[in-house]
């Protein structure tokens, strides 16, 4: 096929693979979305070196097509991600939500706390959770001293806490980047000096963030499509995933978060999402423009 000339996409084509990634990850391209898609289809098609769509939909279900499935489903996803983002949200949550959750954990000497940071991208929420955190612990440990040893030199969680954050995505190359947990200045917009200082070793061009901050957060594959998800979570941020379902995508993912829930567990979803007309299980929950939604707990 001559990599100049694309054929073009028809309706038929379309269809099939609208159908077959919503298939396999619930994501939903409505007519709005649909130049956005046929642009990727038409990039991955020229990088097979295929001469029509239908040729690509046959590649995508054979077994040899998973790794292409793979490809085109990451090049499908926008990965839009900073520093510290939705300050009004994250203040809810490092003042009010942990200040809450700390208090009744300690009532019943339960002392983890495990978050899950769905769809993570490139990492710099999952390391903000984990910066807030730790701050918050640090904070309600001056204020109300426990009679734990304190070892030195002084840990980044005050004992007896344990943090889980537990970050997943569906791109491969973006939990890779994640990992690897160093960005350049214009990635650091957001976070102030004194962050930096605390959180950040300088190498070359780079910020690292450091190892006691890496040791909170997990990374790990998941497609929100699939059951398989991970349980007893106190906390999920899943912010600005939901946009790319519909509706009935929509209500069984927070269906699933409900299970995915420990008892009184919160929610946060995008600025622009809402769980309005979804569901009845979460409540919202609202202080200075941040919102998040926490579980209900029904009365056997």
């Amino acid at each position: 096929m001559n990599t100049s000339e694309i054929p073009a996409l028809t309706e038929a084509e379309l269809k099939l693979l609208q159908a077959l990634v919503y298939q396999e990850c619930g994501m939903h391209f409505d007519d709005r979305r649909t130049s956005f898609l046929q642009d990727r289809l038409q990039r991955r098609l020229k990088e097979c070196q295929l001469d029509s769509f239908y040729s690509y939909y046959r590649l995508l279900i054979s077994q040899p097509g998973k790794q292409e499935l793979t490809r085109l489903v990451e090049n499908l996803t926008v990965n839009e991600t900073s520093f510290f983002r939705n300050k009004a949200q994250l203040d809810l949550f490092q003042h009010d939500v942990i200040d809450d959750m700390v208090r009744r954990k300690q009532e019943r000497e339960d002392y983890s706390l495990r978050i899950w940071s769905a769809g993570c991208s490139t990492g710099q929420e999952p390391y903000t959770l984990a910066m807030l955190v730790a701050d918050a612990l640090s904070y309600h440990h001056l204020r109300t001293p426990q009679a734990f040893e304190s070892p030195f030199p002084k840990p980044l969680v005050p004992p007896p806490w344990r943090v889980e954050i537990l970050a997943s995505d569906i791109n491969y190359s973006v939990l890779s980047a994640a990992q690897e947990g160093s960005y350049l200045e214009h990635r650091m917009a957001g976070v102030d000096y004194g962050y930096r200082l605390r959180y950040f070793d300088k190498v070359g061009d780079r910020y690292a963030v450091k190892p006691s901050v890496k040791e909170l957060v997990h990374f790990d594959f998941h497609n929100l499509k699939t059951e398989y998800l991970p349980q007893r979570n106190d906390i999920i941020f899943c912010r600005n995933v939901m946009m790319y379902f519909d509706e009935a995508e929509q209500k069984r993912l927070v269906e699933k978060f409900y299970r995915c829930l420990n008892p009184h567990g919160f929610l946060f979803v995008g600025h622009a999402e809402s769980l309005l007309g979804l569901t009845n299980k979460f409540r919202m929950v609202h202080r200075n423009s941040g919102t998040a939604y926490q579980r209900v707990e029904v009365n056997a």
